[in-house]
């Protein structure tokens, strides 16, 4: 990992992400040095910075290298999916608006440095030793893994800093669903934070970097460490596997569709009005905590999978076609099959962008697992797209093996587009502009 302060030569000029390393007078005011939080184990290294896949169609990096992070809209949305995942969402414990704005400032600040590689502010050693460092440190030696960064706010953050008339009519309070059994403490956020990668120490070590940074601003209400993506936004790799054995994703929206991406995920200028323009070039995330009963489903017949998922387990071949990638005949499924009820056809067109991710959190006590899917969708309006594909599932036979037990709802900004911008600055700047 390079360190901004290796050689004296750096101090005072720009590093290789467009940003000037700080001096210990910049760190003492945004006030890196507080103490650790015991999240786990995590990092971030260095590596040459490559264009976003899905703004301008790049193809996907080794997983050593660093996905830029300016842009018109926020990388780990159409971004080629990365393996791991640590999701998290917060509450906010300030009342105190100047101070939230300068948090959200230095979150960018500290992400430009971290999903290029490089340490936060002067880096985990080697600056005041009666001071804590200003990066925890385990992401000394790692290269970027293709880390981002995705923040979003949710519906409550609205009822603070005098943000009620900015509430976009989009970002609604999720409905009860037919079956939904949700924990409160895996429930909602004032705002989210997504951390994809490849190496699972790079994504935990940005949220417990961005946790530290916030120590008394805002606290981790809940989070998620995923593994296994079960759905890919490069429709030329091979299709990922759910925890149930299945082929997941095969028609989600590529990063390289822009068309698709504009008609389904971003937010254009007929979705907002004056109040919400700042909401423009963004998108709106579902996050769903999906348990699994793997103990039920692996005593169940191959046929029976098959005929609810409505694929064959192999190839992934929708019923009666021979390849994964034929267009189904929804007909010859069952009617309580989850790929003919989920399916655009089913749902008047609607089409949502999925970059789910497995997870297993131990066991129950009681010998099962807990394990699932931890799903995540954007989409331009959660409305049109989440809530009635999901009221549609509501006769769909793999409800009998899954449960919904944790949500949330966020609307997640543009991108930051330059080094003077930061992460929600139109919204509390009033601009309606991303920069």
């Amino acid at each position: 990992m390079t360190d901004p302060k290796d050689t004296e030569a750096t101090k005072g000029t720009e590093d290789a992400a467009g940003t000037t390393p700080l001096s210990p007078t910049r760190r003492t005011l945004i006030g890196w040095g507080g103490a650790g939080l015991a999240i786990g184990a995590a990092a971030a290294g260095g590596a040459a910075a490559m264009a976003r896949t899905g703004d301008d169609a790049e193809p996907a990096a080794s997983a050593g290298a660093a996905v830029a992070f300016h842009g018109p809209h926020q990388a780990g949305i159409a971004t080629p999916v990365q393996d791991r995942l640590h999701f998290a969402a917060f509450d906010v414990k300030t009342d105190d608006r100047a101070a939230f704005v300068q948090l959200l400032k230095d979150w960018t600040e500290a992400a430009r440095l971290m999903t290029a590689g490089k340490a936060v502010g002067e880096g985990a050693y080697g600056g005041l030793p009666e001071a804590p460092p200003d990066d925890t440190g385990e992401a000394l030696g790692l290269k970027p893994s293709r880390l981002t960064l995705t923040v979003g706010f949710g519906p409550s953050l609205f009822s603070r800093f005098g943000l009620a008339s900015r509430r976009p009519e989009a970002l609604v309070d999720l409905p009860q669903f037919a079956g939904d059994n949700l924990d409160a403490a895996r429930s909602g956020g004032d705002l989210c934070v997504q951390a994809c990668a490849d190496d699972p120490q790079v994504a935990v070590h940005a949220i417990r970097n961005l946790a530290r940074i916030g120590m008394g601003k805002v606290v981790i209400r809940w989070s998620q460490l995923g593994f296994g993506k079960t759905s890919s936004t490069t429709p030329d790799a091979q299709t990922p596997r759910n925890l149930m054995g299945f082929k997941d994703g095969t028609r989600n929206i590529a990063g390289t569709e822009t068309d698709r991406l504009e008609k389904f995920v971003w937010v254009g200028d007929k979705d907002v009005d004056a109040d919400s323009a700042w909401m423009k070039g963004g998108s709106y995330l579902v996050a769903r905590r999906i348990r699994m009963h793997i103990e039920t489903w692996d005593r169940t017949s191959l046929q029976e999978q098959e005929d609810i998922f409505g694929r064959d387990k192999g190839e992934g071949a929708p019923v009666g076609k021979a390849k994964e990638r034929d267009e189904p005949f929804l007909k010859a499924m069952k009617p309580d099959a989850h790929v003919r009820l989920a399916h655009p056809d089913s749902n008047s067109g609607v089409t949502i962008l999925r970059r789910g991710y497995s997870f297993t959190d131990g066991s129950d006590g009681l010998g099962r697992l807990d394990a699932g899917l931890f799903f995540l969708a954007y989409q331009r309006d959660v409305r049109k797209g989440f809530i009635p594909v999901q009221r549609n599932l509501a006769t769909d036979a793999l409800n009998e093996y899954i449960q919904h037990v944790g949500s949330a709802v966020f609307a997640v900004p543009p991108g930051v587009r330059d080094a003077d911008d930061w992460w929600g600055r139109a919204l509390f700047d009033g601009s309606g502009k991303g920069a």
